[in-house]
């Protein structure tokens, strides 16, 4: 949350270890969402509405300017749960370090149609236009159907259940971390959850236990009859739109007043083999790079874009225009800090008569199994092109980031492509080395261009794709491509020659944490 000048991330984290379990509220502020202080714990079980687990949950700005957290409290050891609220415990305090947890807790005790074990992270409330707050919490009916249960009250602390939840879905299982907020039909400006203007639509984004992949929808919030319709492109579970088709999962977003925007925030867990990786490594999970997130002018999809702030890290540039790349052609960039880099690239091409014919067998796959088929070091038409990220060398390890594109019956398929499969030497088959994809909707019979911008970090590369359309993010642990040894790659192994318009690539500075 932004707060008095300040930026509030208040996240699930053990203190006791690097491992899950223990879980309390941790919190950090910063003043620009880049150098963050890190503060004591704001919440922890401590109460019998709470006593085993302080779980997710979103904060609300009241209209008296004081903020208000609601989390959920586990109960017993069969994971009961409950939803509760704390407050600030000085006001005064810029930091808001001291949080109270009253008494009058829980507000919010699962009736017996509730499944409660499936009950939790409570969203920011928004205020309809007869003065009633509005929550949603995720949850999941008997036989495996997500739902973001609607809850209503006039004085933020006595809640009550509607009738029917603000939307559900079958076959999705159950709902984490719901994100339901407004988007500008007319800009990339962000909405305040409450707003009730015109020109708007909504987004409900859920996190799947299942696959642990946030999904979104797009829709119209029936603000009568409190229901939530996505439209009819807009596909519910498995098959629907990801906020990042990689290793990014509970995200959650909140409205920015200094800057007019809505920034959404996700986690990336750990992908190495066990958790004594971690107890040995002495920390696990980090937090994607904020992005401001808006909608597209399709009215499809959002768009997705890191904050303008991580500019600010920016070191050496260096910057290429105008380079071809025949196939089967690779070029180092150098001249840059390979291991820490933020790569901007804009790549053109002639023709798309190159393009292979997509397989009708792959029209029920996912994009990441299309992938691990047709990889980067598999000679295509047009594409495979893209970066070569954490790289050794002499290629022994790798992560590529690249564009495909395919001609399907009716259009062009362009599929994007994070491949961790080569990204490791390290030999053990428990580790998580994926070729996450997406597809990324573009038009490219009239603008034959693709961008692409990758941040690379060490043991993480967060990739946007056609200015953020497409979003992957993977983890991976090089052994030679580290700090000073790893390299960064420009290649094409298709067929059609590639010109890179503009490559402009940044070594980054480290952020400062107290």
């Amino acid at each position: 949350m932004y707060y008095n000048g300040v930026y509030h991330l208040f996240y699930q984290y053990n203190p006791k270890g690097s491992v899950w379990g223990n879980i309390v509220w941790g919190h950090s502020v910063s003043k620009d969402l880049i150098n963050w202080i890190h503060l004591e714990p704001a919440i922890y079980p401590s109460k019998k509405f709470d006593k085993y687990g302080t779980w997710s949950g979103s904060a609300t700005i009241l209209p008296n300017k004081k903020p208000v957290i609601l989390y959920t409290g586990v109960v017993d050891s069969h994971y009961t749960q409950v939803q509760n609220y704390a407050i600030p415990g000085n006001l005064s305090d810029p930091f808001l370090r001291k949080w109270i947890k009253p008494n009058n807790n829980p507000l919010i005790i699962p009736d017996n149609s509730i499944n409660k074990t499936e009950f939790r992270d409570p969203t920011t409330a928004w205020m309809g236009q007869d003065g009633l707050w509005r929550i949603v919490i995720g949850s999941m009916r008997k036989h495996d159907s997500g739902m973001a249960l609607l809850y209503r009250s006039r004085d933020f602390i006595k809640w009550a259940k509607a009738q029917h939840p603000l939307h559900s879905s079958p076959h999705t299982g159950n709902w984490e971390c719901p994100d339901f907020f407004p988007v500008s039909l007319k800009n990339t400006n962000g909405l305040d959850a409450s707003y009730r203007g015109k020109n708007v639509k909504h987004v409900l984004k859920n996190s799947l236990d299942v696959t642990r992949f946030d999904y979104y929808t797009i829709g119209m919030y029936d603000t009568k009859k409190d229901r939530y319709i996505p439209d009819n492109n807009s596909i519910d579970g498995w098959k629907g739109l990801r906020l990042d088709y990689g290793n990014f999962y509970a995200s959650k977003s909140f409205y920015d007043p200094t800057k007019n925007r809505r920034i959404v925030w996700g986690w990336t867990n750990e992908s190495d083999v066990l958790p004594d990786d971690e107890i040995k490594k002495g920390w696990a999970g980090i937090q994607a790079i904020p992005r401001k997130v808006w909608l597209d002018p399709s009215g499809k999809q959002l768009i997705q874009w890191p904050i303008e702030e991580l500019e600010t890290l920016r070191k050496q540039k260096i910057q290429l225009n105008n380079n071809k790349l025949s196939k089967g052609e690779m070029f180092e960039v150098k001249g840059i800090s390979a291991s820490q880099a933020d790569v901007e690239v804009s790549f053109s091409f002639s023709s798309l008569n190159n393009a292979e014919q997509f397989d009708p067998n792959w029209a029920d796959l996912y994009a990441q199994d299309v992938c691990a088929i047709k990889g980067s070091t598999i000679q295509g038409g047009l594409g495979p092109f893209g970066l070569a990220t954490l790289a050794s060398k002499n290629l022994e390890e790798y992560t590529p980031v690249f564009f495909r594109v395919f001609k399907a019956q009716k259009n062009y398929k362009v599929l994007m492509c994070s491949d961790a499969r080569r990204s490791t030497m390290r030999q053990n088959e428990a580790m998580y080395k994926p070729s996450f994809a997406g597809y990324v909707d573009v038009d490219l019979v009239d603008m034959k261009t693709l961008s692409l911008r990758s941040l690379i970090d060490n043991s993480v590369v967060e990739s946007f794709g056609a200015g953020g359309k497409t979003c992957i993010t993977s983890r991976v642990y090089p052994t030679l491509a580290i700090h000073d040894n790893a390299h960064l790659f420009v290649f094409n192994n298709g067929s059609e020659t590639i010109t890179i318009e503009t490559l402009n690539a940044w070594s980054m500075d480290v952020s400062k944490m107290h």
